[in-house]
Formats: structure tokens, sequence, C-alpha cells
């Protein structure tokens, strides 16, 4: 791992520190502490083939902590603890799901933060099973900020996929999740029907606009006050190809990551109730100078100096 997290030494001092300096590789759950940050790569894009996405996604963890490790650290009681990568071994979606699932309820009941880095979007099914193991009797929200519902029901023979996360979750019980930046290009009217039927609330990328913030942020805050704990999931494809190439399904009309995303964004993250992070879909295999990964530890890291 030491391979990985590098990047500018300007000091040892804390003035000087950047994310590098303050990562600690861990294996044993009981060092975490409350507030900490818990990382987790989740080495897989089973989900992806599965899907009939563009497979690429696994190799993804490793090269975004790569763009992470220069950021500078802002505060100085930050602490970011990296359990390693899980990877999915001979095909087994299910059980890799199963293990993430352990390790973030792990994370959560010692009162730190989950953050994953995927993989393809299978692991939004794997990060809310951790959040609701944690906490099974307490209401979670999801915020999913994606071009997709994934609602989609399974195919025969073929299991769950990355397009399947938010049907599985329904499955379980009342769903409570708002979907941000859904193209009516990238839904059939199936999807959109399947939202509706169990109460997926959403906001169309043509809405995502800086003088309708308000009502964005209405939208949000709507959501949040209403469950104990919230959970935020981002897909990269839900940005524009120009500044998000490298992943599994490319949006050329896809959302800017502009004035206005990064407002809701952080109003988003400022949210107390906000336990557990993911970006999925990253793949490198198609990337551009890193312009996706970049993007993706730029969006990570405004979570880590919140």
């Amino acid at each position: 791992m030491s391979t990985i997290w590098q990047g500018r030494l300007d000091g040892e001092e804390l003035l000087y520190h950047r994310l590098f300096q303050r990562v600690k590789e861990e294996r044993n759950y009981d060092n975490i502490a409350a507030g900490d940050f818990a990382l987790h790569g989740f080495a897989v894009d089973e989900g992806v083939r599965r899907n009939k996405g563009r497979q690429g996604a696994k190799d993804a963890p490793d090269v975004i902590r790569k763009n992470m490790s220069n950021f500078p650290v802002i505060l100085p009681d930050f602490s970011l603890l990296d359990f390693g990568n899980l990877t999915c071994e001979d095909g087994n979606l299910e059980n890799a799901q199963n293990n993430l699932a352990k390790n973030v309820s792990k994370v959560l009941l010692k009162g730190g933060k989950s953050l994953v880095l995927g993989g393809g979007h299978e692991v939004t099914y794997a990060h809310y099973l951790g959040v609701k193991t944690a906490f099974p009797e307490q209401k979670i929200g999801i915020i999913n900020i994606d071009a997709h519902f994934d609602n989609r029901q399974p195919e025969n023979g073929v299991g769950p996929s990355s397009g399947t996360g938010f049907w599985q979750i329904a499955q379980e019980g009342p769903i409570n999740s708002l979907h941000i930046g859904i193209q009516r290009n990238s839904n059939t009217l199936k999807l959109f029907d399947t939202a509706h039927q169990h109460g997926m609330k959403y906001i169309l990328a043509d809405e995502l606009f800086f003088e309708n913030l308000t009502s964005i942020y209405q939208r949000i805050d709507e959501l949040l006050d209403n469950v104990d704990y919230a959970y935020l999931t981002i897909c990269m494809d839900v940005f524009n190809a120009s500044i998000a190439p490298g992943v599994s399904a490319a949006a050329y009309n896809g959302i800017f990551a502009d004035a206005a995303f990064m407002h809701f964004y952080r109003h988003i993250l400022k949210n107390k109730k906000l336990v557990a992070l993911d970006v999925a879909e990253v793949n490198p295999s198609f990337d551009i100078q890193d312009r996706t990964a970049r993007l993706a530890a730029c969006l990570v890291n405004e979570w880590l100096m919140m």
C-alpha cells in the first residue's frame, strides 16, 4: 500500500501535511475511534459484467487512492484508516457484497464513517446492507447521484448486477431514497414506473441549475429530515463524458461538477446524519489522464475535509 499512498513531502509538521501522510493502513476494526474515516476498496465489477457494461472498474480503487494522496489536510484531528481492497472470487458477487457489508457494519458500530471506493455500482446494495446491519431499527436515507435509477429487476439466470441495487433494497421494505441527476434517455418507462411504485424520489438532470438550488435543497432536506442515518452513493457516469470519460457507461449529455452541483453536494456532506459515502463506476481502462479518477478523488476529499 505504501507504493500507492505517496505525494509531495513539504515537511513533517501538521501545517505541511498532505493526505498520504495521515493515512494509516489498518486491519483491526477495534482500532477505529469515533469520527475516524474507514476506507475500503471494492475492487469488483462482476455486476458491471452481468449488466453488460464496460468492465474495468475493479481496478479503480488504487487509482483513486493515488489521486487522493496529494490533497492537503486542513483538519488537525483528521484520521483516515485504510482497510485495503475486497475482491470478487470466482464471480461470486453476492459473497463479495456480503463481505463488504460485514466490514462496513463493524466500522459504523465503532462510531466511524464508512468510505468505499468502487468498483461497479453493485457496491450500492453492499454498502447499504452494511449500514442497515449496523442500524437495523433505524430509518436509513439514501441519496444516489446517478444518471440511472439502478432499480432493474435481476434477470433470470444472471442474478443481481450493477443495475439492480435499488430494486434489491426495495424488496427489503420501504425505501427512502432521492436520486439526483436522472436522465430521461437513460431509463425506460418501466424504470420510472418502478421508481414511482416504490416511492423513489428523483431530480432530473435537467433540473440541476443554479437558479433551482432552493428547490433542490428543499428536496434534499425533505429526505434527510425524516431519516436517522444517511448514505450517499455517487455513480461517476452521471457526469458529462468530457470530464468523466473513464466510466462503465459514458454519458455524453451528463451533468458537470459546476457551481450549482458543488453547492448542493456540499449541502449533503454537511448533514450530520451522513455516515457512509462511496464513488462507483470509475473505469481506468477508458479514462483520459485520470480525469475521472481525479474527479472522484476530489468528491471524496470534500467529505474528508468537511
